[in-house]
């Protein structure tokens, strides 16, 4: 089991690291969207969750195994 989740881990890092950018327009994408559907009710919360979700992606991308 610890294997299969090292592997997961791994093929984690490996996209971030080659998809990163795209992955970050998404979640900038999607905050996007959820603030719209709010009205901007939360857009402070939804702002700090989509930068939170951007620099793991980035730290994760970073990583070397």
């Amino acid at each position: 089991m610890f294997d299969a989740l090292k592997k997961l881990k791994d093929k984690a890092e490996d996209l971030a690291q080659a998809h990163g950018d795209k992955i970050s327009d998404g979640l900038e994408k999607v905050g996007d969207l959820i603030d719209d559907k709010t009205h901007g009710k939360h857009s402070d919360k939804i702002d700090t969750v989509v930068d939170k979700a951007q620099d793991y992606v980035e730290k994760l991308g970073k990583q070397t195994s």
